[in-house]
């Protein structure tokens, strides 16, 4: 069927047109009004109503995501500790609770509330049960909190101690205070909490999916293997193939591979895993490693004491020789690498690893890139742009991160990060995401915080001059996120033999006021041309 779609405000991500055809899925013809003197099928009157490309996050968490939308929603209610003690309570009283069933939350910022100054700890959500387990996770996902039965299910006491790359809170006497860091709760929690069988798996895949089409959304760079760390990926990889055979996985998946041990990823590259392999809709991408925490929880590793709490420098999550065998392999296998670091000290050790393999098995065009890359030097910028590296950048985290990255990491270091739009200027490929479910897939609040480099709320500028054009800003969710997973040739542009992804705003972002485009609608989301989201 050859549909002709007209009288559009349209940004191909090339120039500007009117109109477009698609046939089969993809985008046949673009041009203007002169496309309307052929025959088609059908036709579409856009109502000067602009368009784009649809939006690509190039790192996030799908099925994540989807595990989180079946949780309380604690996003919404971190104003104060009582108010989110009182709302779990809520939750739970609402839920049909099971014997042995855990309660759990994600999505709490102790900087947010206003009768206390710290993280929750056990004794607090002891408040709201002592007879369940209670597990809240922060909303940046690298720390949480676990209650007194949580944490004697999990077995963790006073004798517990923590493995390499994580922490353990503890109360005076060295009991367990319930709060956990990174790797603690990958090895020391999670393997307690039930796990969902492949039904409730694309469930939550389900649920993610239809979000992501609301915000414009159809292509995904997802991190999935370290949600259920007891979970096989081959599980995780089949509940997306079942998906895309009945038809109903609309968000195009480009897997990024996580795996911690080298066992794990020789045997998943062994079984043919590799990046490219895989289809349209669901694809292998590279080896994914977290290689640090997160600024707000003072896990980020630094290369010096933090400057609002300086008996800690946060901490990598890896050994330099694990990440490098890690690295090495992946890179003499053909696997494209994608390594979260926030801080300068973790970012030192990807880049590290990255140019020793390429020395071991040089490579024309990897696209290894750095997730993040928030906490840097001028260096650092330097070496990635020699090192011909791909940036997965979170502009959305200014929104938070414009009210503490000053004062947690003092005024020189904060000088040179969150430089996107400089190593932008030198020749680097910069794309965007959300990370969610650390923040939500919205690809315009994305936007309107690289345009302005403010949050969300007006504080800011912070470094006015990173701040993206809106082109570029819009490019980095499209055709700059498409050149992430080597896709650039096939998606992220309104161009002939392109596919038809494409989403409709109920306001033209480029005339829009930079501090609004945020509250823009989408209206329509297109997924191969068929629509898979229409605003009420």
């Amino acid at each position: 069927m050859r549909t002709l779609y007209y009288n559009g405000n349209i940004y191909t991500g090339e120039g500007k047109a009117s109109a477009f055809v698609v046939e089969d899925g993809r985008f046949a013809e673009v041009g203007n009004e002169e496309l309307k003197n052929s025959s088609y099928d059908r036709t579409v009157d856009l109502q000067g109503q602009f368009v784009c490309a649809a939006f690509n996050d190039s790192h996030m968490h799908l099925l994540g995501y989807g595990s989180s939308l079946k949780m309380a929603d604690l996003a919404r209610h971190t104003d104060s500790l009582q108010g989110m003690l009182e709302y779990l309570r809520e939750y739970a009283a609402a839920q049909d609770l099971r014997p042995g069933q855990w309660i759990r939350g994600r999505g709490w910022n102790q900087d947010y509330f206003s009768d206390v100054q710290r993280m929750p700890d056990r004794h607090d959500l002891d408040s709201v049960s002592t007879e369940y387990p209670i597990v809240v996770t922060r909303t940046c996902g690298h720390s949480c909190v676990a209650n007194t039965k949580a944490l004697e299910l999990a077995g963790i006491s006073a004798s517990t101690k923590p493995p390499v790359g994580g922490d353990i809170g503890r109360e005076a006497d060295g009991t367990p205070d319930g709060r956990l860091y990174d790797n603690a709760i990958d090895e020391l929690l999670d393997p307690f909490i039930p796990l969902p069988d492949k039904e409730e798996l694309k469930e939550m895949i389900r649920l993610a999916c239809r979000a992501l089409n609301s915000y414009g959304i159809t292509s995904s760079q997802t991190d999935d293997y370290c949600v259920f760390r007891e979970i096989p990926f081959e599980t995780v990889n089949e509940a997306y193939k079942e998906l895309e055979a009945s038809g109903e996985l609309t968000v195009r998946v480009y897997e990024q591979s996580n795996f911690t041990t080298l066992e794990e990823l020789s045997r998943f590259v062994e079984a043919g895993n590799v990046t490219g392999s895989g289809t349209d809709f669901f694809k292998i991408g590279p080896l994914k490693m977290l290689g640090d925490g997160s600024l707000g929880a003072r896990t980020a590793h630094l290369s010096r004491p933090y400057a609002d709490d300086p008996s800690t420098s946060g901490f990598s999550l890896f050994t330099t020789e694990h990440m490098n065998a890690m690295v090495s392999y992946a890179n003499a296998h053909g696997m494209q690498i994608a390594i979260h670091a926030i801080g300068d000290a973790c970012l030192d050790q990807v880049l590290n690893a990255v140019d020793l393999a390429l020395q071991e098995h040089p490579r024309e065009d990897h696209r290894h890139g750095v997730v993040h890359c928030q906490i840097s030097r001028a260096d650092q910028l330097k070496r990635i742009e020699d090192l011909h590296m791909h940036v997965y950048a979170q502009s959305i985290f200014l929104d938070y991160d414009n009210h503490i990255v000053e004062k947690r990491v003092g005024s020189e270091l904060a000088s040179t990060s969150y430089c996107w739009k400089t190593l932008l200027k030198n020749g680097v490929c910069v794309s965007n995401g959300s990370d969610c479910p650390v923040e939500l897939p919205d690809a315009l609040e994305g936007i309107e915080c690289a345009v302005t480099r403010t949050s969300l709320d007006g504080t800011g500028p912070y470094l006015a001059e990173e701040a993206f054009t809106v082109k570029e800003a819009i490019d980095s969710f499209t055709v700059n996120a498409a050149r992430g997973s080597f896709e650039e040739d096939r998606k992220g542009k309104i161009k002939a033999g392109y596919q038809a992804d494409f989403t409709v705003l109920g306001e033209d972002p480029f005339t829009a006021d930079p501090r609004t485009i945020h509250a823009i609608p989408v209206r329509e989301t297109w997924l191969a041309g068929r629509k898979v989201y229409q605003a009420k």
